[in-house]
């Protein structure tokens, strides 16, 4: 083979591969550009976020996925069960919570985004405090602790180091896996 066919056929397989690299590089682009858009971090709650995360020991990407999953980053949002704001707190565990912290605020107070990321990610430390374990931890956020707990206590619920290989109710076990897995998103898209 004479010299200028293997110089022509080596540019061909340089100018693929070049044009492979970059096709791939756009895809991961827009990839990336989908997933930042359904996992915001909107700007209005990031110093909150990133305060309290912070404050707590609670990582910012968990506090994310939390709100993400609760309220949509929607702070005037109120459940069927009447749960308010970002992190939908009940005003019941808003009064749990401040007994703790020996303040006395209005359960009206949840609508304010910082007292909401607030108390939310306060709750989140004190179950991770009380559990160590994140499935438990996203178990009571959605349904007590104490109904937890009663979880924790029945063998054929959990493993043998006590984690929560079974969550017997529906709604939370979808819940406990949508939180994990979006917070493995966030942590994959802003934090590595």
């Amino acid at each position: 083979m004479d010299t200028k066919k293997i110089i022509k056929r080596t540019v061909v397989i340089i100018c693929i591969l070049a044009l492979s690299v970059l096709i791939g590089f756009i895809v991961q682009l827009i990839g990336d550009a989908g997933d930042r858009n359904s996992h915001p971090r909107p700007a209005e709650y990031s110093p909150i976020v990133e305060k309290y995360s912070l404050e707590f020991g609670v990582p910012e990407y968990i506090v994310y996925s939390l709100i993400l999953n609760q309220s949509g980053f929607e702070s005037n949002r109120v459940s069927e069960k009447g749960e308010i704001g970002l992190t939908q707190l009940s005003p019941d565990t808003l009064r749990w919570l401040t007994s703790l912290t020996k303040e006395e605020l209005d359960p009206g107070i949840l609508y304010d985004p910082d007292t909401n990321i607030r108390y939310g990610t306060y709750m989140l430390s004190f179950l991770y405090t009380h559990y160590n374990r994140w499935e438990a931890v996203y178990s009571a956020f959605k349904v007590g602790k104490n109904t937890v707990e009663v979880w924790l206590d029945t063998p054929s619920l959990c493993d043998e180091n006590g984690n929560l290989k079974k969550i017997p109710d529906e709604e939370t076990e979808k819940f406990v896996r949508d939180v994990k897995k979006d917070a493995e998103k966030y942590r994959d898209l802003y934090y590595k």
